[in-house]
Order: structure tokens, then C-alpha cells, then sequence
């Protein structure tokens, strides 16, 4: 029997063996800044034909969406798999440092065999990973690659971004006056002509995009190579960056799996729309499984193609905080019928200036639309303090203009998905609700471990955070309560003073007056903004000189940002001081948000 065992052994060693399966490539494209304001999408006013073709021999998602409304938080979420919100790093543009464990997604390919290339954008807003990528360069290409080795490429295009909108551009090939203007905008010249010059950017995006896909044909790739083109948020237009509407965050995402690989996509047919929801946190395991990885316990996202695919998303979720200089903090749910906004600043406009925004002819036109009383209720909107909540039926109302918050039949629907973000924020431990001025540096990976221990009262922090964020007054006790706790928790108490009405809390000052006194204690710098509230301005404007002289940079840059509540007048005398921030080389955030301040009192 031994002998028998043996032969039939040695016998296999003989026989054809069947071939491991090919890893396929995969190919990204990547266009900046835009919405699905294309053919395949229902928009016949654009002028993409490739991409429509692509989407004829591809999948369609019609429920895709970026993780935040900006591109390095949002890129931050994709390279890592994991939300930029729960590692700190959601702020627009930062270099703070991430667990070791977390590695750019790309090093587990190059480990598996395969060809990493880029270009060119990264923008990760956090420490870089140089080695993540064999070449990343205007020049990096799947060309370099040796001979039959599998290959991940990513090709950016930047001719879509919001710059190639802030300068005039002639001729026009899209007729300003046959735009479609979304109800947000008021129908002024200057906003249609960025529209227009809008339409012409994706338009040129799309014939890059096609030279990609006439490149791979002629390589004898395409049959070879799973491609996705999405891209990196909503649109570059006022509205649409930096917000938590649909205009921010809807992506075009399509999908085209090459017959051989069809199998790794369940349910494929070509040139078909698929419901599925799906977010940027998704894609780093989606590529690691099409590739036959198994992703990393620490990735946060689900792979939606691929060998380890898992259960479709229910919802996907949201973040808003910081963008440049200008501070605001928001989160969202998506469901496939609803859109939930929580706004944690509500008193913060939505119409903050943050200094690249407002480089656009279109933004300062609806501006001084607004000033002049040219806009409707729906426009001048954009320009007054936020609803604490926001809840948007999609199909009825896709720009979201009409909140059905305190909508009583809408209230069920509201709670649940309440309830949903907080959920999401708790597993997550979003460190959004820890103020960046205690978070920046080398704290923000220590307070993601904090926050990350079973003793932490994460929930009760968050509870706080939503109840200062309300517009709904909260007593006295409640806010000596929370004074009385660790830093965090006393923010949200200055938070909640700044929200309620002026002098509502006056029983607190002896509190405040004594805290002010600490002048290591970072949560103080809200401390500004609450004693103003309270009448006790010659102490803010102590307190606005004491931080604002801060060694931190992020630090002052909170401390201008608290000089948003003073008046024009009582500003004045602190021109010299944001002038001198004004003046200083480079571009770091305290400069741009003494810009922001001297903007706004000089109006």
C-alpha cells in the first residue's frame, strides 16, 4: 500500500498542472474636482465621450461617494483605508503622525508582486510613505514595469481641479448662457461663465482620460487590466468643495473587469448601472482583494470586488473639519434615500472665506449677489448660521436645499439616522470632537490611543459635543459639570456658551474668570469666543493676545479664528497684529486666517 501511495504521488508530479490564476492589472484614473457632470450620468450639457464610452463597456455606480468634500483627507482615506476622521487627520492639509501599523495600501502589492506606479498627486496629509510606490513622478508609468509583472497605476488629471476655473480662459466652448444652474446659485454672468469654463476643464479631462484608454488598447492591455475612473470629490464650483452636500461628496465611479476577471466582480454586466453604495474607504481593501489579498484587520473600509468582497454597505459616511485656515466640523450619513448632516459649528456659516475659494470669479459673485439682495431665501442661505441638523430627501430634493430636520413626519427617520452617525463616530472613535489645538504634532497619535481604551468616555464626550452644538440653550449645572472635566470636555462647554443666546450663562463668569488664569490649558483658546458671549470682552481680548502669540502655529491660528465673534470696531486695533501675520513668508494657516479676519472687517 506504501508502494502504491508513492506511485500515484509521483504520478501527479507528471500531469499538466493546472496555472495559477494571472493577478490582474489595475488601472486608476483619477480626475480632480468634479461631480458627475457627465454624459454617462444623465448630463447632456457635458462633452465626454471616452468616459461615456468607458461606462458603455463598464459598470456604472450611481451610488459612489468621497469620504470627505476635499482632496487630502479624502486621499488620506483611500491610501490607508481607514478614515482620515478617526486618525486625526481630517483637517485640510496636515503632516501628523499615524500608527506604524498603518501602511499605504500599495506596499501590500509591491509584496504580492506587483508594479506600483503614480502619477503624480499623493497629498496623503500625513507623513509620507516614500517607499509605498516603485516610481511616483509626471513621468511614473506601468511601462517601467518588468516583463509580465502585474501592475497598479494611477493616473491623476489635473486639468479639472478648482484652479483652472479661477482664470479666464478663451474661447469658451460651452455657452454660458445654456447652463443649467443648480437652485443655490443666484443666475448672475460671472457664475454661469465659470460654469461654462467648468464644463470645458472636464471636457479636456475626458480627452486625457481617453488617450489613457487608447494607451492601454494599443499596449495590448486593455482585456488585461481592471479599470476604475472616479474622482477625488464633488465639484470645484461654489457649493460644491468643502461641503457635506451631495454637490461635495458624489462621485462618478465606473468599473470595467475584463471577461477573465469577471469573476471577481459577481453580478457584472457590462454597460449596467449598479445601486451599490460604496465609499473612498472601500477602495484600498477593493484593490487588495482584486489582487488576492486578504485586507488588514486595521482598514476600516470593505472590499466591494474581489475575492474577499464582503456584504454590501448599508450607508456610507461623511467628514468635514478644518479647511485651509477656516475651522468648521460637520459629519453625514448616506443612506440610498437620505442624507443626514450634523453640524457641530453651527454657528459658522457655510459662506466662511477661505482664501483659494474665493479666488473664484463665480464665489465672490455670489457674494456680493448676496450683499446686494439679488438672492432668494434657498441662496442667502449659504451665508447664514447652519441648522444644528440637516436631513435631505434625495430623490425629491438631490441639491439638497430643502432640510426636513424639523419636519415632524420626517422625525423617525431623522432619529434612526442620528443614531446611525453616532454609531459610525463610537466604533470609529472619531477624533474630530477632540479640538485640533490639543491633537496637533505628535499629541494626535497620542489621543488616538486615549480615545481608544475602554475607560475613555468617548460616548459621553460625544453626547456633550451634540448637546453644545444644539442652538438649544444648556443650563448652568450641566455646564459645570463639563468645565470640571478634562479639556475636551470643557471646549464643548465654551462651545455651548457661544451658541446660546448672549449672556445666557452670565452665573458661569467666576468659573471662566478663574480657568482664564491657566494659561496652559489649550481649551482656553474657546475660551475667547465664550467670554465674549458673556460681555466679558476686555478679558477675550486678553486672552486673544495671550494665545495668538503661541509658539504653536495651529494654536494661533484657532486663537484669530475666535476673533470672527469681535466687532469690526474692536478689531481695528488688532490690524498692525494681523497684518504682521499677514506679511509672513510661505503659507502657513495663521496667515490665511488673518486674511480671512481682515477680509471680514473691512467689509
Amino acid at each position: 500500500m506504501t508502494w502504491l501511495i508513492f506511485l500515484f504521488s509521483l504520478s501527479k508530479c507528471f500531469l499538466p498542472q493546472p496555472e495559477p490564476p494571472q493577478q490582474p492589472n489595475i488601472l486608476w484614473i483619477v480626475s480632480e474636482d468634479n461631480s458627475p457632470i457627465l454624459g454617462c450620468y444623465g448630463d447632456s450639457f457635458a462633452t465626454t465621450p471616452n468616459i461615456d464610452q468607458l461606462s458603455g463597456d463598464a459598470m456604472t455606480f450611481d451610488h459612489a461617494f468621497a469620504s470627505a468634500p476635499v482632496c487630502a483627507p479624502s486621499r488620506f482615506t483611500i491610501i490607508t483605508g481607514t478614515y482620515a476622521s478617526a486618525m486625526g487627520t481630517a483637517g485640510m492639509r496636515s503632516t501628523y503622525p499615524i500608527d506604524e501599523q498603518i501602511q499605504f495600501f500599495p506596499n501590500y502589492l509591491k509584496e504580492a508582486g506587483y508594479y506600483c506606479s503614480n502619477r503624480s498627486k499623493k497629498d496623503y496629509n500625513t507623513i509620507d510613505q516614500p517607499q509605498t510606490w516603485h516610481a511616483s513622478s509626471k513621468d511614473a508609468h506601468y511601462k517601467d514595469r518588468k516583463k509580465g509583472q502585474p501592475f497598479f497605476h494611477v493616473h491623476n488629471i489635473f486639468i479639472s481641479h478648482e484652479s483652472q476655473v479661477h482664470n479666464k480662459k478663451e474661447p469658451l466652448v460651452h455657452d454660458p448662457a445654456a447652463v443649467s444652474l443648480p437652485p443655490y446659485h443666484p443666475d448672475t454672468d460671472t457664475i454661469r461663465r465659470d460654469w461654462a469654463q467648468y464644463y470645458d476643464r472636464v471636457m479636456q479631462m475626458d480627452e486625457e482620460a481617453g488617450q489613457v484608454l487608447t494607451q492601454l488598447k494599443e499596449d495590448g492591455l486593455y482585456e488585461e487590466t481592471i479599470i476604475f475612473y472616479y474622482s477625488d470629490h464633488g465639484g470645484a464650483l461654489p457649493r460644491g468643495k468643502r461641503f457635506l452636500y451631495e454637490s461635495g461628496t458624489h462621485i462618478p465611479l465606473i468599473v470595467r473587469v475584463p471577461k477573465k476577471y469577471q469573476h471577481l466582480f459577481p453580478g457584472y454586466q457590462t454597460g449596467e448601472r449598479t445601486n451599490q453604495m460604496v465609499s473612498f474607504v472601500d477602495f484600498g481593501p477593493t484593490a487588495l482583494s482584486l489582487a488576492g489579498i486578504d485586507p488588514p484587520e486595521h482598514m476600516q473600509g470593505k472590499a466591494f470586488l474581489g475575492a474577499f468582497a464582503e456584504a454590501p454597505n448599508q450607508a456610507v459616511y461623511n467628514f468635514k473639519e478644518r479647511m485651509d485656515a477656516t475651522l468648521d466640523l460637520g459629519r453625514s450619513v448616506r443612506t440610498p434615500e437620505y442624507r443626514y448632516i450634523r453640524n457641530f459649528m453651527p454657528y459658522r456659516p457655510n459662506g466662511q472665506h477661505v482664501n483659494y475659494q474665493w479666488r473664484a470669479a463665480s464665489q465672490r459673485s455670489w457674494e456680493e449677489a448676496c450683499q446686494n439682495n439679488r438672492c432668494n431665501p434657498v441662496q442667502n442661505r449659504f451665508w447664514q448660521p447652519k441648522a444644528s441638523e440637516e436631513l435631505y430627501l434625495i430623490s425629491d430634493d438631490p441639491h439638497n436645499i430643502k432640510n426636513l430636520a424639523q419636519n415632524a413626519d420626517y422625525e423617525a427617520t431623522k432619529n434612526s439616522l442620528s443614531q446611525m452617525l453616532d454609531d459610525w463616530m463610537i466604533e470609529t472613535r472619531d477624533l474630530g470632537i477632540i479640538p485640533e489645538f490639543l491633537r496637533i504634532d505628535g499629541d494626535n497619535l497620542d489621543w488616538k490611543r486615549k480615545v481608544a481604551t475602554a475607560d475613555f468616555p468617548y460616548k459621553r464626550l460625544l453626547e456633550t459635543a451634540k448637546a453644545a452644538s444644539s442652538w438649544e440653550p444648556e443650563s448652568v449645572d450641566s455646564l459645570e459639570t463639563w468645565l470640571s472635566l478634562s479639556e475636551p470636555f470643557q471646549y464643548w462647554a465654551l462651545q455651548a456658551i457661544r451658541c446660546s443666546p448672549a449672556k445666557q450663562h452670565q452665573a458661569l463668569l467666576p468659573k471662566l474668570k478663574e480657568m482664564a488664569k491657566d494659561r496652559e490649558n489649550r481649551s482656553n483658546i474657546a475660551l475667547i469666543g465664550a467670554l465674549y458671549q458673556l460681555g466679558e470682552r476686555g478679558l477675550a481680548f486678553q486672552l486673544f493676545e495671550q494665545w495668538s502669540a503661541h509658539e504653536e502655529t495651529m494654536v494661533r491660528c484657532h486663537a484669530i479664528d475666535q476673533t470672527l465673534i469681535f466687532s469690526p470696531d474692536e478689531l481695528e486695533k488688532y490690524f498692525p497684529l494681523l497684518e504682521s501675520f499677514v506679511n509672513k513668508e510661505g503659507r502657513p494657516y495663521d496667515k490665511r486666517a488673518a486674511m480671512y479676519v481682515l477680509v471680514k472687517a473691512k467689509q
